[in-house]
């Protein structure tokens, strides 16, 4: 079946590339709030398209009605491209637009295999608030550049040759990415088929034309290897969705290097022009939100800035929709393309591009044992990570423990059992309490290695690894070159602020006791005195308020966090345990499971973003105090506790104000830190568009690590956005 959605226009109509831009922008706009008034997501926008007239009904193969293994997953893989219906809007370049992801179509509750239990462990994952991992699929980036090498073809032969090769053994592996592969194919091809029939049946000259080229180009890399600029972007479109499809996909790579040589190619032999590489690089943005990185050092330390790259934020720039750009800043990089990408941050205020530090980076993966020209590999791939592209196996994003539940245990631990209470002997506590959600959570990692197989292989992504096909294994079982396992610690605000507050106002100023605390807590800071005792509480010196009991405090814990992930290696000898500091977007849910904090936060309230401070840390909210702070608590083994800046428009609104934030910027790159998201809030455009979310649909805001359109998140989600606006401003003033 497909599905043309276009305007019908007259037969002499032309358009320009600007002109399909603006159209194909309006486009998606629509459809966008089509998806937010079906209750939207916090989470990237991933193109998918809303529609109702196709539905998918798995076909179990357990009692509980979900799938698990290699069977049931490439059987209901099979089907859904058997039966999914085709998108095209002749005004695009490409096609490659996805309905639905297999993955969340399993019952609620039935993920992981359950003959694969693990009771014990869920005890502490409760406990503790930990989000462990298991059964979580992809986060891990593969290597797009097999696919431009191989094609889906070459892909199939490779398959059908090692399977030769292994001699009857890895059959389960081997049959089910050969019966994969073919679908896809076959998929690809039923596409060209049907655009072939769209462009006979187009009246429009310019229109017939662009769906013939489409055709030809889908029918080609149906099974052979990209060889133009289009083709490969083409070749990207359907990874996208076809990866996207399994288990929601993973990230692009270093987009301007990885399209470069065609680019060059093209260029040269006088088949493309930077307009028209433009307007396909628009479209590939337009397709998904995918995240890329641009610029940043080759192996050597040597620039990799190219014309592609300003291309790249010139495309951006055009469509200017929710996009994950990140330049990898560095010494030797481009001078000017750097001071456009920041330009632009102003100029669109979308959350993009945002800024990630090759050496803070480079120098902490090196600290694992890897080698430079390995950390350079790493690209930014996700929310906060990095992944050696076709190397690594990370569970980026995927693994959690609430550091504020560690506290509120350990918390109530000490009043109930220490006779002579203090801040230093409920570190004691904390240090036994979060010794044990690590261990727990570095077991789960384990078993989800051991038995992931068993529930969800990765059977796209399995594909582009080196080395894995020769292995004819899944990648957690080995196929991985590198096991690099993210461990992120949430809610180190909510901690460091309540031990400070602990320090100050009862250890060190007397002001009240921990009976006295705990019984104000627990009336939620709603009984009598409650709320001065919580302001009290509350304006103690915070975390990110400079040289603070916070700051001490959050550097204390830092270090705690990173020795005990880091020892996870000791204890699982062969997996590599890499601490960061992030919450996605667990930081309501967490809040949800955590009463009141001596910080003065109140009961369920949301515990902070990453590892950014809690609201109000400071009277004047300082920039450099807050950065400083972020930098210091850096786990330093090459994953990220990133920067969330949330700035006034009016700061850069001439030439002079750019390289004062591009200034910045780089300062911040070069104290430790990691990763930097900046928001440009317009606080009084915001602020209507979260009484009326339709306002303004096409306002796109930096959520977490990824950028959303404001209309599709929760209305709890916006508040998080418009609280951030609120302190932002109260800071001002």
């Amino acid at each position: 079946m497909m599905i043309k959605f276009i305007n019908e226009y007259p037969i002499s109509k032309t358009f320009t590339f600007e002109e399909r831009i603006a159209l194909l922008r309006e486009l998606k706009i629509k459809q966008t709030v089509e998806k937010a008034k079906t209750g939207g997501a916090n989470e990237d926008d991933y193109g998918l398209i809303v529609q109702n007239s196709f539905e998918y009904k798995l076909k179990p193969n357990h009692e509980n009605g979900s799938i698990y293994g290699y069977d049931a997953w490439v059987e209901n893989y099979c089907s859904i491209l058997e039966s999914h219906p085709l998108y095209c809007n002749p005004l695009d370049a490409f096609v490659g637009k996805g309905f639905l992801f297999l993955e969340r179509l399993r019952p609620a509750g039935c993920k992981w295999n359950p003959d694969y239990p693990y009771d014990d462990l869920k005890v502490l994952f409760d406990k503790y608030n930990v989000v462990s991992g298991i059964d979580n699929c992809h986060h891990f980036t593969p290597d797009l550049l097999i696919g431009f090498e191989l094609g889906w073809g070459g892909i199939l032969e490779k398959l059908e040759r090692q399977k030769e090769v292994h001699d009857g053994s890895h059959l389960a592996f081997y049959d089910s990415e050969i019966a994969v592969v073919k679908a896809i194919i076959a998929f690809l091809k039923r596409m060209a088929d049907e655009l072939f029939e769209l462009a006979h049946e187009e009246d429009n000259p310019t229109l017939k034309h662009n769906l013939f080229e489409m055709a030809r180009i889908n029918r080609k890399i149906a099974d052979q290897a990209p060889e133009t600029f289009r083709e490969a972007i083409q070749w990207m479109c359907w990874f996208s969705m076809l990866s996207r499809t399994y288990n929601r996909g993973s990230a692009g790579g270093q987009l301007d290097e990885m399209l470069r040589p065609y680019y060059e190619h093209d260029i040269d032999s006088g088949v493309l022009t930077k307009e028209e590489a433009v307007f396909y690089l628009a479209c590939l943005f337009l397709q998904d939100s995918r995240y890329f990185q641009l610029g940043g050092p080759d192996v050597d330390g040597e620039d990799m800035t190219s014309e592609i790259s300003y291309l790249c934020l010139e495309a951006a720039d055009k469509i200017n929709i929710a996009c994950n750009l990140t330049i990898r800043v560095h010494d030797k990089l481009d001078k000017v393309f750097y001071k456009k990408s920041v330009a632009y941050l102003f100029k669109n205020k979308q959350g993009w591009p945002r800024y990630s530090s090759d050496s803070a980076l480079a120098e902490g993966f090196m600290k694992c044992g890897f080698s430079l020209e390995l950390a350079r590999k790493r690209v930014a791939a996700g929310c906060h990570w990095m992944c050696i592209p076709g190397m690594e196996y990370t569970m980026n994003d995927t693994v959690k423990i609430n550091l504020a539940k560690v506290f509120e245990v350990s918390y109530d631990d000490m009043v109930a059992n220490e006779p002579k209470p203090s801040a230093e002997k409920l570190y004691e506590t904390y240090q036994k309490h979060l010794k044990l959600a690590v261990d727990a959570t570095g077991k789960g990692i384990m078993h989800h290695l051991k038995y992931q197989t068993k529930s969800q292989p990765e059977l796209i992504l399995n594909l582009f690894q080196h080395g894995l096909i020769e292995k004819g294994v899944n990648i957690t079982d080995g196929g991985a070159n590198y096991y690099n396992m993210c461990v992120d610690g949430s809610g180190i605000a909510v901690a460091a602020d309540s031990f400070a507050a602990c320090q100050q106002r009862i250890d060190n100023e007397k002001r009240l006791n921990y009976q006295e605390l705990t019984k104000h807590m627990k009336a939620n800071y709603e009984d009598r005195d409650g709320e001065y005792i919580r302001q009290l509480m509350q304006h103690s010196e915070r975390y990110c308020g400079g040289e603070s009991l916070g700051d001490a405090w959050a550097i204390r814990i830092s270090r705690l966090y990173t020795e005990l992930v880091r020892d996870l290696n000791n204890q699982h000898p062969g997996i590599n345990f890499i601490p960061g500091f992030f919450s996605w977007s667990n930081t309501i849910a967490f809040g949800k499971t955590v009463s009141a904090t001596p910080n003065g936060r109140k009961n369920e309230e949301p515990i902070n973003h990453g590892a950014n401070p809690c609201s109000g840390f400071r009277k004047d909210g300082a920039v450099t105090a807050m950065c400083h702070a972020i930098g210091a608590i850096q786990p330093g083994y090459g994953n990220c506790a990133p920067v969330q800046l949330e700035l006034d428009p009016g700061i850069a609104n001439d030439d002079e104000g750019i390289e004062k934030m591009a200034a910045m910027i780089q300062t911040i790159m070069t104290t430790g830190n990691t990763l930097l998201n900046i928001n440009i809030i317009d606080a009084k455009k915001i602020l209507e568009a979260h009484q009326d979310p339709f306002k303004y649909p096409d306002l796109v805001v930096r959520v977490t690590g990824f950028t959303a359109f404001f209309a599709m998140l929760s209305p709890e989600f916006r508040q998080l956005v418009v609280d951030r606006v609120a302190a932002v401003n109260t800071d001002k003033t």
